[in-house]
């Protein structure tokens, strides 16, 4: 699986999860329609969406994610078109709401995040777990191998969903 696109760089650190998603757009329960509200909590954010319009690869700085732990903030990425997100660190529970979504986390370092704030069009091999920006060299990084076929899948629940008829079979042999 390879995902690409064009970047939006988010040139700083502790982005929360209340600028990605402010707290007034969290009555939904599901992500139909949050991306229109992505970034809205950060001063600049609708500036930097229409800079980079049709972006699908989020480059930011450490922290990603932090704040509440609320999943509308992967689900406004992704419904807003993002299939990646890539920093030198994720909050925790941010991480795991990426990769339940089917939103690639990739971590690298800070001077590597740095040089992608520059990089017009990045190709993420999730599989083979490598980048590749504007035709330069690759950079491996490293996805939890579970969770990497949460991606793969399409998400947890369609992971999950994969699995009922292995299940279904196996309690028909017991």
């Amino acid at each position: 699986m390879i995902v690409e696109g064009s970047v939006l760089p988010v040139p700083r650190a502790n982005i929360d999860t209340d600028q990605i998603i402010p707290a007034r757009y969290l009555t939904r329960i599901d992500a139909d329609g949050m991306g229109e509200h992505l970034f809205e909590g950060m001063p600049d954010g609708e500036h930097l969406l229409a800079l980079h319009e049709g972006a699908s690869i989020i480059v930011a700085g450490e922290n990603f994610g932090c704040g509440s732990s609320r999943e509308h903030a992967a689900w406004a990425i992704v419904d807003r078109g993002y299939k990646a997100v890539i920093a030198p660190s994720f909050a925790r529970i941010f991480h795991e709401n990426a990769y339940t979504n089917a939103l690639v986390p990739v971590i690298v370092p800070q001077a590597v995040a740095d040089e992608l704030m520059g990089a017009r069009h990045i190709a993420i091999d999730v599989v083979n777990e490598t980048l590749r920006a504007d035709g330069g060299p690759e950079i491996a990084f490293t996805l939890d191998p579970l969770r990497k076929q949460f991606v793969l899948g399409g998400g947890f629940l369609k992971y999950l969903a994969a699995k009922i008829p292995a299940v279904r079979a196996w309690e028909a042999a017991r």
